[in-house]
């Protein structure tokens, strides 16, 4: 299934940078970045929940805020893009 993360962490003094800096590192590990603070995840249910786990560990959770959009198999149909960054078929193919 596709799984969108988005966050949102409080940057207003050191901790907080190291929080994003965790958060955004732990999200490459699992997806594709499609713009700054958003990332889009193909996977399983229990992958999912391991990642929400690792995530809810890092952040300050009375100030910063994590979402989960669960946008399941049929995925392709309920994503459109429009401007810069095209879109890429997450499941396709990656050449290096």
């Amino acid at each position: 299934m596709l799984v969108l993360i988005t966050y949102d962490v409080n940057t207003e003094n050191n901790s907080g940078r190291r929080r994003l800096a965790k958060v955004a590192k732990q999200c490459v590990n699992y997806g594709q970045r499609v713009q700054n603070s958003v990332f889009e995840c193909v996977m399983d249910y229990s992958k999912c929940r391991e990642v929400e786990d690792i995530l809810e560990k890092i952040i300050d959770k009375n100030l910063d805020s994590l979402r989960f959009y669960y946008l399941g198999s049929n995925y392709k149909s309920k994503v459109k893009h429009i401007g810069i960054k095209p879109s890429y078929d997450i499941e396709g193919t990656l050449i290096l």
